[in-house]
């Protein structure tokens, strides 16, 4: 890929989130592994997922130095920096402050899976990042986070968001949407009493083989992409 189209991603995966609702004004994002080892591609700080162009993606090394691009680095690279580092599958990382996600991370209780939302994030279950609620923005509390999501689809990091994490941008994209999504259905379940039902383990293990293979994220992360565009 050229490093033109891989800004390009870059840009629209960012977008993607504020289709998916994960804005914040400016603060959240998405970042991309680059292919010659030298860090990683992320939305330049000040502006909105909605806002990113190609011209306001940087490419960030691990001590922090912008290598590409005009605009400034967010402070919380090492978020995506030190889980790159410590997986090696890992093509892309997301940071949002989900509103629901971060609404039932103030709960501490099991999130369940109430629909295919959930499904990845229910067994195990998605665990917290609990060392601190503030900005992750040197690389020992990259490491403690990346620690916390071990080799799962990401986590919540209470008082604060989520990261997720995916071999690529449509992956790491959906992961976000989809774990913002199962805390709201479970939130608006518990205010009305409940949940009182939820898939299983059994019948966890069986939707996590048939309800989100890579062709279906690559089909929802496409559609966020189409509605960017409208």
């Amino acid at each position: 890929m050229s490093t033109s189209a891989l800004i390009s991603e870059v840009a629209a995966g960012n977008n993607a989130l504020a289709v998916a609702g994960q804005s914040d004004l400016v603060w959240g994002h998405a970042s991309l592994r680059d292919p010659r080892g030298r860090g990683a591609w992320m939305k330049a700080a000040g502006w909105g997922f909605e806002e990113v162009t190609p011209e306001r993606v940087v490419l960030v090394a691990p001590d922090g130095g912008v290598l590409h691009g005009s605009g400034k680095r967010h402070i919380e690279y090492p978020i995506h920096l030190r889980v790159m580092a410590a997986r090696p599958d890992v093509g892309s990382v997301v940071h949002t402050h989900a509103p629901s996600a971060t609404a039932f991370a103030s709960l501490n209780v099991p999130l369940r899976a109430i629909s295919h939302d959930g499904v990845e994030f229910a067994l195990p279950p998605v665990p917290r990042f609990t060392r601190t609620g503030s900005l992750i923005k040197n690389d020992e509390l990259g490491t403690a986070l990346a620690d916390t999501i071990g080799d799962g689809p990401g986590c919540l990091i209470p008082q604060h968001g989520i990261v997720t994490v995916g071999p690529d941008l449509a992956t790491s994209v959906m992961r976000a949407m989809l774990l913002d999504r199962a805390c709201a259905q479970q939130l608006r379940a518990m205010a009305a009493g409940g949940p009182a039902v939820w898939s299983d383990d059994e019948e966890l293990r069986l939707k996590q083989a048939e309800v989100w293979p890579p062709a279906q994220i690559k089909a929802g992360y496409e559609y966020l992409l189409r509605q960017r565009r409208q």
